[in-house]
């Protein structure tokens, strides 16, 4: 495992919701993908998500899960898709589609992200545990190239 200094080489932050199993459950998949430490994941119930978000209203906050780069832009929802494939090893193609097809990728995470209670159902305990140790790994800093 390697481990390198909290968030040293984080280029962007995720801001998740924490309740959410269907979403840690998510998340957790794209930090595998992550090999480099691009991102830095922040449950959106930590204080400094508020900071980060500019005081967005609870209610728009709760309703997406929410990009943050270095710069402090945020970006949400289905937009954000295409900025975060950016940021992953081989994504630049998936970046590309998502931002060609926007309207359409922001229709199909906004129909994922009505159902995301269905599809919490369908993860295992198991496999939420693994993706909150995961995230709580990230989180502390220590990225573990997946095999």
């Amino acid at each position: 495992m390697t481990t390198v200094t909290p968030h040293a080489q984080a280029r962007a932050t995720v801001l998740y919701d924490g309740d959410c199993g269907f979403c840690k459950w998510s998340l957790a998949k794209l930090l595998a993908w992550d090999r480099r430490g691009a991102l830095r994941p922040l449950p959106l119930q930590d204080p400094e998500a508020d900071r980060l978000l500019g005081g967005m209203e609870s209610e728009r906050k709760l309703a997406s899960w929410h990009l943050v780069a270095e710069d402090g832009s945020v970006v949400s929802a289905g937009r954000a898709l295409a900025p975060l494939f950016g940021l992953l090893p081989g994504g630049r193609p998936l970046a590309a589609l998502a931002s060609a097809l926007g309207p359409v990728t922001e229709r199909g995470y906004g129909w994922v992200a009505g159902h995301r209670d269905v599809f919490g159902k369908a993860v295992s305990a198991g496999a939420r545990r693994r993706a909150s140790a995961r995230i709580a790994r990230r989180s502390a800093g220590a990225i573990r190239p997946e095999r």
